[in-house]
């Protein structure tokens, strides 16, 4: 009898336990991705220059990421995201040309536009699924703000596909290089922005001289901030779906065009303003990371007043590596040498911020730029925040890459792995577990592709020498010892394996392939 009483005790105890498991509400997702934002520029990893609390905060109170990978530009990187495939395969996904967007209602309608881009656009597979569906799939609501999610140029149409319940942002990626756009589109509909009239959004010329300055604070025609009027449709989202009857998750994607240049602000921040240190391009520049931390706090602030931070996980990262917009002549310079004047050859010579002038080190003293393959053109920052979840102060070296996102989150939100993609789940890492380690990543670029391995040997190509070089970059940060010759046969095991990932594709390296939807 007694033991029949223990045996009631252990089975209700298990359904109270299996009954609060079910209770326990799913949680609300948003990630935040910055746009060509090194991580040198954070103060999580150095930076002195520009102050960064609220995404520290993410880092120091999550976890951060070590060795997180991007890709090398802004598209391939937003398609390799939402596809879960890397970004140097041409099988999932092509990047359609920008700038189409600025014949709308000026020669072009909006059906003829969008008439175009099907005809170009690689069409999603009947069982293609894609990120945003990974939660909608799952009970979420999904929603995006800001710069579009692939391609140069999209349509209501693809958006919907790839699972979006609601958007509201740019279509056009040329537009999105401007920041004062006369329009945008929400759930598909022209969204009209009275003040702003300029074609190309206020797009700015580069580099910087006193006629480029003049016009850059010419504020004529430029009304209205883009960030400043997505910042105010992500916030009343959140309003809305706090205030529903129903407790549906969400799923929120925030692509910024923060800090992408040119650089354009409607003011620079108080703390830069008498830096005599700085020229006023890269005052400008700075208050553009520093809105992009403003905005990341404002955000957390939301969740806060509405009382739904402990069951929202905020994950913020970045595109690609860093890219220096605010370039000077005789001081700053991606492509120089500004001590001696040398042209980076990418063999034996190679953008480094100490060479080029970069005061602000984004690359956090990483070999490389944007578009390159070096480390500091696809090397990104990567923080996962869950108060009271996820243990703070944690600093992963694990191996992980932006397309790792979508089977990462099947995991969370308790959906089946896509065991078709190349993502590979790291949530396991996020709650002091072990997770599968990937035994490699690879991404395109424009001078190649490459393959970094968990263990830290990176083998890269170099299309125009058609040279291979070898780097061990656990003691080699700055990939400044080459050790091809010394490893021949490690040298040829990666080459085998890069091969294997890029296919047919491995050569050219340069990703996806571009079609033009603004030609006829």
């Amino acid at each position: 009898m007694k033991n029949r009483g223990l045996k009631f005790v252990v089975i209700i105890t298990i359904m109270v336990s299996n009954f609060l498991v079910a209770q326990e509400k799913q949680p609300n997702i948003i990630f935040i991705y910055a746009d060509d934002l090194g991580r040198g520029l954070l103060g999580t990893y150095g930076q002195k220059i520009i102050s960064t609390p609220n995404i520290d905060k993410l880092a120091s109170e999550g976890i951060r990421f070590d060795n997180a990978y991007g890709s090398y530009y802004c598209s391939p990187a937003r398609a390799s995201l939402i596809t879960g495939m890397n970004d140097c395969r041409t099988d999932a996904y092509n990047v359609t040309q920008a700038g189409i967007y600025q014949k709308l209602d000026k020669g072009l309608t909006f059906d003829e536009i969008k008439e175009r881009i099907h005809e170009v656009a690689m069409p999603a597979k009947k069982d293609d699924v894609f990120l945003a569906q990974v939660a909608k799939n799952a009970g979420y609501t999904t929603a995006e703000f800001g710069k579009l999610e692939w391609g140069f140029a999209t349509t209501p149409e693809r958006i919907e596909r790839h699972g979006w319940d609601y958007h509201f942002g740019y279509y056009d990626h040329q537009r999105c290089h401007g920041f004062y756009p006369p329009f945008l589109f929400e759930n598909g509909k022209k969204f009209d922005i009275p003040g702003n009239v300029f074609d190309d959004c206020g797009k700015h010329p580069e580099p910087e001289s006193p006629e480029n300055y003049k016009k850059r604070w010419d504020m004529t025609g430029k009304a209205v901030y883009s960030e400043n009027i997505i910042m105010d449709k992500l916030l009343n989202y959140l309003d809305v779906q706090s205030e529903k009857e129903t407790e549906q998750p969400f799923f929120v994607f925030f692509p910024s065009q923060l800090p992408h240049g040119p650089i354009a602000i409607p003011e620079v921040a108080a703390e830069f303003k008498n830096n005599p240190d700085l020229t006023e391009l890269e005052k400008e520049y700075a208050s553009m990371v520093k809105m992009l931390d403003d905005d990341v706090g404002r955000i957390y602030a939301k969740l806060e007043a509405l009382d739904i931070l402990d069951n929202t996980i905020l994950v913020f990262s970045a595109d690609n590596g860093h890219e220096l917009y605010y370039q000077q002549p005789g001081e700053t310079d991606k492509k120089r040498n500004v001590q001696t004047g040398e042209v980076y050859n990418n063999v034996s010579t190679k953008f480094y911020s100490d060479l080029s002038g970069d005061v602000f080190d984004g690359n956090n003293g990483m070999a490389g730029i944007k578009r390159s393959n070096w480390e500091g053109g696809v090397r990104v920052p990567l923080f996962w925040y869950w108060k009271g979840k996820i243990e703070p102060g944690v600093i992963s070296t694990q191996l992980v890459n932006n397309y790792d996102f979508l089977n990462t989150l099947a995991e969370i939100v308790g959906a089946e792995p896509l065991k078709e993609k190349d993502a590979i789940s790291y949530a396991k890492t996020l709650f002091g577990e072990k997770s599968v380690e990937k035994e490699y990543t690879v991404y395109a670029s424009t001078l190649g592709p490459a393959i970094v391995t968990n263990d830290g040997w990176k083998l890269r190509y170099f299309l125009k020498k058609d040279v291979f070089q070898l780097y061990f970059l656990p003691d080699d940060y700055k990939e400044s010892n080459e050790l091809s010759s010394e490893y021949p046969e490690k040298t040829e095991a990666l080459k085998q394996l890069l091969y294997k990932a890029c296919g047919n594709n491995w050569r050219n390296g340069l990703g996806p392939n571009h079609v033009k939807p603004n030609k006829t």
